[in-house]
């Protein structure tokens, strides 16, 4: 579940604390180019567009083509220019 600005707010104002759930099927990969690539969008594991992006880039080893990598950076800036 995420949870909105103002819901984090109240919650925290109450003193709870926010869990996330993890749905299965929801596990980012065990790859070395995870964390990398997540740092260079600016997200981090637990941040909610984490999976989406690793999705999107499809076979992280086919990453490793220079013409991938050409396609990939631009939108890795992008990413980190928008907050992610």
């Amino acid at each position: 579940m995420t949870w909105d600005a103002l819901q984090s707010a109240a919650l925290d104002a109450l003193g709870h604390t926010r869990y996330r759930v993890q749905m299965p099927g929801q596990v980012l990969p065990e790859h070395p180019l995870v964390d990398p690539l997540l740092h260079a969008a600016g997200l981090h594991r637990d941040a909610d567009g984490a999976l989406a992006l690793m999705r999107s880039l499809g076979p992280l080893d086919a990453l490793r083509a220079p013409t991938a990598k050409r396609a990939l950076w631009p939108r890795l800036r992008r990413l980190r220019a928008h907050g992610g």
